[in-house]
């Protein structure tokens, strides 16, 4: 809905330049003789929309007497709306009844201009497009008396823009738009800002601000012993991180008082690796053999992301060396992914062969039994139906 508005009469303003189109420079309104008319330009605005780096606004102006304006203002002359803002700007819409310039008087002109700066102040620029629409009854724009003017950088060199044969009188005056010697006009104004690419929101550095929060060990208030080797850390970033963290240092358990932590059955290295993920949420290059002991230090403190980057490491580097590892890993702790990826492996019976060879294959076997194999035979059957099972096992 829009929000209507009283305005008081447009000033009247002669201008009688006819060189060019558009004009090239503003007239001074301010000297402009008012003549008596009933001519009311009344504007009212319709409420702003941002529309991705533009603000758009309609000025509505209405001219109550039509024939009076065409028989008291000549060629060249126009009345001129009341001021509105569109994009921090100001803006007059300027009627010219009888046309401007010289050659247009059987037209009605329009035009829309940025108010002029003062003369000491630095020169004031908008890009605009404009759109002018004559409305119907129901304030609806007619198809064929609109006109849409491209995007312009309006400023006091070229401060307006319009049509100077925006609507054929003789045209107007048998159709039904022209009402009781009145007609309705709408002007579309829309703004359009530049984005300043220097201005653009550079990327998150939270991770390089925490990493060096870990370095620093500035505010740490408690150390944990790993392997003979101590690490400071900060009780609230890990709370942050890991439920499991935040259970023991902030919950009911005994860590939760103390500033002085033991980490047992892990390396000291993988808990460095540990809570450098944990600050900065990234790994440093990992071969296999830490990305399989990191994967049971995420495990044990869930921290999700970490597992599944150790995870898919482990499953893109799947060989005879390594795979009973991997595989005894992913039975013990539940990763299913890299369960799978390792049976796949060991589908092949040449994979299998070598695995067996292995130095990893006693500890498969101590891991996880049998079951391991009866599970890949099984697999090995469903997929391949009509191949005979050549290799034998004996418990």
């Amino acid at each position: 809905m829009a929000d209507e508005q009283e305005f008081a009469s447009a000033p009247l303003a002669t201008d009688r330049r006819s060189k060019i189109f558009p004009p090239a420079s503003p007239p001074s309104y301010s000297e402009s003789k008012t003549k008596p008319t009933s001519i009311m330009a009344e504007p009212y605005e319709i409420r702003a929309a941002m529309i991705a780096e533009s603000e758009k606004r309609s000025y509505v102006l209405k001219i109550d007497g039509y024939s009076m304006a065409n028989a008291l203002l000549k060629n060249g002359e126009c009345t001129t709306s009341a001021p509105f803002s569109v994009g921090g700007h100001n803006w007059v819409v300027r009627y010219y009844p009888n046309g401007y310039p010289k050659h247009c008087d059987n037209y009605i002109s329009l035009y829309v201009q940025l108010e002029a700066a003062d003369a000491d102040a630095e020169d004031v620029k908008a890009k605009a497009k404009l759109k002018l629409s004559l409305l119907d009854k129901n304030a609806n724009p007619v198809p064929w008396y609109c006109r849409t003017i491209p995007l312009h950088t309006f400023s006091r060199r070229a401060p307006d823009r319009g049509c100077h044969d925006f609507i054929y009188k003789a045209g107007l005056e048998v159709s039904p738009h022209l009402r009781d010697d009145c007609l309705t006009i709408r002007c579309d104004v829309t703004v359009v800002k530049d984005i300043d690419q220097e201005a653009r929101i550079p990327p998150t550095d939270l991770h390089r601000h925490l990493g060096d929060l870990l370095q620093s060990k500035d505010g740490a208030d408690l150390t944990f012993h790993v392997g003979g080797r101590t690490f400071p850390a900060h009780r609230c970033v890990l709370a942050a991180r890991s439920c499991v963290f935040k259970a023991e240092l902030l919950g009911a358990m005994a860590e939760s008082s103390s500033s002085t932590i033991e980490i047992r059955d892990m390396e000291p290295d993988v808990f460095e690796y540990l809570l450098h993920f944990i600050y900065t949420d990234s790994v440093p290059l990992l071969d296999v053999v830490m990305a399989g002991h990191l994967l049971e230090a995420a495990d044990r403190y869930d921290i999700g992301r970490l597992k599944v980057i150790c995870e898919e490491k482990l499953c893109s580097h799947i060989d005879s060396n390594m795979v009973a590892t991997s595989l005894a890993l992913a039975k013990q702790h539940g990763f299913r992914r890299l369960k799978q990826a390792c049976l796949q492996f060991l589908a092949s019976p040449s994979n299998l062969n070598a695995t067996i060879a292995s130095d990893g294959f006693e500890h498969l076997l101590s891991s996880c039994g049998w079951s391991v194999f009866e599970e890949l035979r099984d697999r090995t059957i469903r997929l391949n139906p009509k191949r005979d099972i050549i290799t034998t096992f004996r418990k």
